[in-house]
C-alpha cells in the first residue's frame, strides 16, 4: 500500500531535508506591515529556474505550505512561502483563522496587495527567472492565487487546491494573464454550487486557458492530512485525490515552464 506523499516527506524530514535543499525564513515588507515568509531551494542546482509562489490555507503559514515548498525544490524550482497575515499573526483556532480569512477574503484589495508582496519577494530571490513563475494554494491560499491572477499579476500560471473559487468582480477575469488549473474536490460542500458556475462563466467569458479537475469522493481540504479522513465533517484528507492533485500540477507547471 503506497503511503501519502506527505507522510513519505514527513519521514524524510524527521532527520534532515534531503542533502542539497537550502531553506531559510525571509522577512518582507508590505507597506508597513512586516511579513515572514520561508525559501526553499536546491544549492546543488546551478544557475537561475522558475519560482513557484505558495500561499497557505486559513491557519497561515506553517510546516505544510514549508513541507510543500520543499517538495517543489526537489523538483528543481524556487519555492516561496507568502504571509499573508503578517508575522507571528499565526490563528491557533478555528475562530481565529475564520477572523483573519474573512478579513482578506471581505477585502479582496487587499489581499491581492499582499499576495503581490509575495510575488515581489519570490522575485528578488537571486536564483529565480523572474520570467517563469507560477503560484500556488491551498484553500484560503487557493483562493488567494486565483486573485493573484485577477489582479492582473504577470505570472504565467495558477493552481489552486480546494479554493474557494467566489469572485466579487467577476469582470476581472479578462486580466488573468497566464493559465488557470482548478483541483476541486466533488463532493466539497462548502463550494458552493452558483460559485463554481460562475466561476466556469468568468473563465469562459474572459477566454483563459482554464481547467478544472474535480475529484470524485473528495471534500474540501483533501490534500492535508491534519484534515482527518471523515468526509461527513465536509473537510477530510483523500489520498488518491492529493496525489492525482499533486501529479496534476507537476504536469501543468512542466507545460507552462517548457
Amino acid at each position: 500500500m503506497k503511503k501519502p506523499i506527505l507522510t513519505v516527506l514527513a519521514l524524510a524530514c524527521a532527520g534532515a531535508v534531503r542533502a542539497g535543499i537550502h531553506t531559510q525564513i525571509v522577512e518582507y515588507k508590505q507597506g508597513d506591515t512586516t511579513l515572514e515568509g520561508f525559501v526553499a531551494y536546491d544549492d546543488v542546482i546551478k544557475g537561475a529556474r522558475p519560482g513557484v509562489l505558495v500561499v497557505h490555507q486559513w491557519l497561515g503559514l506553517t510546516d505544510y505550505e514549508k513541507k510543500r515548498a520543499e517538495m517543489l525544490a526537489q523538483l528543481g524550482y524556487v519555492a516561496f512561502c507568502a504571509d499573508i497575515y503578517g508575522k507571528g499573526v499565526r490563528p491557533q483556532t478555528t475562530a481565529e483563522a475564520g477572523a483573519q480569512a474573512g478579513k482578506y477574503k471581505n477585502d479582496r484589495r487587499l489581499l491581492r496587495t499582499r499576495v503581490n508582496a509575495g510575488l515581489d519577494a519570490l522575485r528578488r530571490q537571486p536564483l529565480v527567472d523572474p520570467k517563469r513563475i507560477a503560484a500556488i494554494g491551498y484553500c484560503f491560499g487557493g483562493t488567494t492565487v486565483i486573485e493573484l491572477a485577477r489582479s492582473g499579476a504577470d505570472v504565467a500560471g495558477v493552481v489552486s487546491f480546494h479554493g474557494g473559487l467566489d469572485s466579487p468582480a467577476p469582470a476581472d477575469g479578462k486580466n488573468i494573464k497566464g493559465k488557470v488549473l482548478v483541483c476541486h474536490g466533488a463532493d466539497d460542500p462548502f463550494e458552493k454550487p452558483q460559485d463554481l458556475a460562475a466561476f466556469e462563466g468568468e473563465m469562459r467569458d474572459a477566454k483563459v486557458d482554464w481547467q478544472l479537475i474535480q475529484y470524485g469522493g473528495a471534500v474540501h481540504s483533501f490534500t492535508q492530512l491534519n484534515a482527518g479522513n471523515d468526509n461527513s465533517k465536509g473537510a477530510a484528507y483523500n489520498e488518491k485525490a492529493d496525489q492525482r492533485s499533486w501529479e496534476a500540477m507537476k504536469q501543468f507547471l512542466a507545460e507552462i515552464f517548457k
